[in-house]
């Protein structure tokens, strides 16, 4: 039986993605069962994902075993293993994926994260990662860097569809915006049909919270400790505004016109990580049509238990939003600071994971050559 309140989130215009990949859920059934009681869409993989997926548990040690046997290095198999196990997520996914038009039904891998800063290695890697997974329904991540964001672009233009991921800032946000529609207009002169190519753009939620509230505990005053748990919220509403009026524009309608889809916004790092916070907030207060919540599955059920869908809670709530912002630097947290170093953060926090992947990997394959 499909859940009621993750039926309505989904018939409030929100698609539910799982931020999970393992070959433990793809082997059980579990995606599955997400598929038809929780509403679940599509998922997205990171790093970190695959870092804990490999590290546990022994339903890789097959495939590990006849890939270092056949000589390939630990690049290769990881390669090899994560590739396979999005492919396989894809297929689960197919069905959503034709009867939404391609919409959902999508399962992404991402780039390696030390790449975050090499346009021109991402873009080659974009390519070889869309190859290997060998399925329509593949999103590529590309983070949102600098050096991410002309590679989003020429991505694009190849007509492979991106998550675009680790967008923290608004002013990254439009940057992102403007990199897809680049993209577009590339792939349109390329001869690609823009009805196949599909986006969506990760904003990240709870870790705006966790610096920023880190920041309002410091201040200490009454009007700091007011603000607390509404940074988050409010700059992912902020985005919203933002995405409601780059697609609104008579360039977006020029390539709408050509049969372009709209990069959708996706939450992402709706985990709450301060159990002082309500468990769904990041669910239920970010609800609003056309948008994306990719959500650990601890935040999945709370939702499914617990959560109250009432609508839209987004679009009557940008002067508010905006007002947030503004509290935030009157008390002297300053925005700009808050989200170069989330930036920062997030690269470093998956390339560490990937290098630990990597050790990890290299460790077991090892053990097969002993």
């Amino acid at each position: 039986m499909t859940n009621p309140n993750t039926k309505a989130l989904s018939d409030a215009g929100v698609s539910i993605w799982l931020d999970d990949l393992s070959r433990d859920l793809i082997e059980t059934g579990k995606i599955s069962e997400l598929i038809e009681e929780r509403n679940v869409v599509g998922l997205t993989s990171n790093p970190s994902i695959f870092q804990a997926a490999l590290s546990k548990g022994d339903r890789y040690n097959d495939d590990l075993a006849a890939l270092t046997k056949a000589g390939k290095d630990v690049q290769e198999v990881v390669f090899e293993l994560t590739t396979a196990d999005v492919r396989e997520a894809c297929d689960l996914f197919l069905p959503l994926y034709e009867s939404t038009s391609g919409v959902d039904g999508r399962a992404s891998i991402e780039v390696d994260p030390h790449l975050a800063h090499e346009t021109d290695k991402t873009v080659e890697q974009a390519k070889q990662l869309y190859a290997a997974v060998d399925r329509p329904n593949v999103l590529i991540k590309i983070p949102a860097t600098k050096a991410g964001l002309p590679a989003i672009t020429a991505t694009i233009a190849e007509g492979i569809s991106v998550n675009v991921t680790l967008i923290f800032s608004l002013e990254r946000y439009r940057a992102v915006m403007n990199a897809y529609l680049e993209g577009l207009e590339k792939a349109h002169a390329n001869g690609h049909d823009l009805s196949t190519i599909h986006s969506v753009a990760s904003f990240f939620v709870s870790r705006v919270d966790t610096e920023i509230d880190k920041r309002l505990a410091a201040i200490g005053s009454d009007e700091a400790s007011a603000l607390r748990g509404k940074a988050g919220i409010a700059n992912a509403r902020l985005a919203y505004q933002a995405f409601e009026e780059v697609f609104s524009t008579p360039r977006w309608t020029s390539l709408a016109d050509e049969g372009a889809n709209k990069q959708r916004p996706l939450w992402a790092s709706t985990g709450v990580k301060d159990p002082a916070y309500p468990d769904t907030m990041y669910v239920t207060d970010l609800v609003a049509p056309g948008v994306v919540n990719t959500m650990p599955e601890k935040t999945l059920e709370a939702t499914a238990d617990h959560g109250t869908i009432t609508g839209d809670t987004i679009t009557g709530g940008y002067a508010e939003a905006s007002q947030v912002l503004d509290d935030l630097e009157g008390v002297g947290v300053s925005y700009n600071e808050v989200v170069d170093l989330l930036e920062v953060e997030g690269v470093d926090k998956f390339e560490k994971a990937w290098s630990e992947l990597l050790d990890g990997v290299t460790v077991e394959m090892e053990k097969v050559t002993a």
